[in-house]
């Protein structure tokens, strides 16, 4: 059964392997826009100053609606009754497929820009070649998703660069934030055997070949911002697998606990 076969089958349950694949890639994506939209709107009202206030849940809340539209179409590929909000709010924290890098906390403003840089360089080429992708829904959501992500990618930048070319000390916590965040970013181009399968059909890309171009963009902010890029080592993954950090269980717990509090309430 091809992707797009698969795709125009909303509600049947999933049983082949094309189908089972194209959820667990749905959510992946979509748990990497959900946890980073969650740390970002904790922003809100603590920004350091009003535009930027602004700026950051503008940008949550588009990470917000990229992860609404994949866990919806994951939802209804799966055919097991699941909508977008009880994939959000009643999966436990070793069900979520999101990578480590958005789960972590946001730290000072300099570590927040450095997730943010890293994650936009990521995902806007991805969402790029998603535009594309065999499967027509994925495709259209990722070609909304690529716009965005253009913007983000922009916003963060600008702020690496303002951070680390300024002062001294602000050019320190620039620099400090990038050798804490840069570990993390490993995982975002670890592949494995779903990844191969969908990069085949053409359903997906093997974030892999995605890499050197995300280093690309990386090394030219960081140089524009007088930083040095971190010297590889230590790699933590495990996302992808449900094995996340303790910082997961606590952002749940506080995303999820009206919902759980009140099991079927609707407004």
């Amino acid at each position: 059964m091809s992707a797009r076969s698969a795709r125009s089958a909303p509600g049947r349950r999933v049983g082949d392997r094309a189908a089972t694949d194209l959820v667990g890639y749905l959510l992946r994506l979509g748990d990497d826009a959900l946890i980073a939209a969650q740390r970002l709107a904790e922003w809100s009202s603590r920004a350091p100053e009003m535009e930027e206030d602004i700026a950051l849940t503008n940008i949550a809340l588009d990470q917000l609606g990229a992860a609404r539209a994949l866990l919806t179409y994951a939802g209804e590929l799966e055919g097991a009754g699941r909508d977008e909000d009880d994939l959000a709010y009643l999966r436990t924290d070793r069900e979520f497929a999101n990578c480590l890098l958005v789960e972590l906390p946001n730290g000072d403003f300099a570590v927040t820009m450095a997730k943010l840089l890293f994650l936009a360089a990521y995902q806007h080429p991805l969402y790029g070649w998603l535009a594309g992708s065999a499967d027509d829904r994925l495709a259209g959501i990722a070609a909304k998703a690529r716009k965005e992500s253009a913007y983000h990618l922009e916003h963060a930048a600008l702020w690496t660069v303002r951070l680390g070319d300024g002062t001294d000390e602000s050019h320190r916590r620039m620099r400090a934030a990038v050798d804490e965040v840069w570990p993390y970013t490993h995982e975002l181009f670890a592949t494995d055997d779903l990844l191969e399968r969908l990069d085949k059909a053409g359903v997906a890309v093997n974030p892999a070949a995605v890499r050197d171009g995300w280093l690309d963009t990386v090394e030219k902010v960081l140089d524009e911002a007088t930083l040095t890029r971190p010297v590889d080592g230590w790699t933590p993954g495990g996302g992808r697998r449900g094995l996340h950090t303790e910082h997961l269980s606590y952002l749940l717990a506080e995303m999820q606990v009206v919902h759980r509090a009140h099991p079927g309430a609707t407004w």
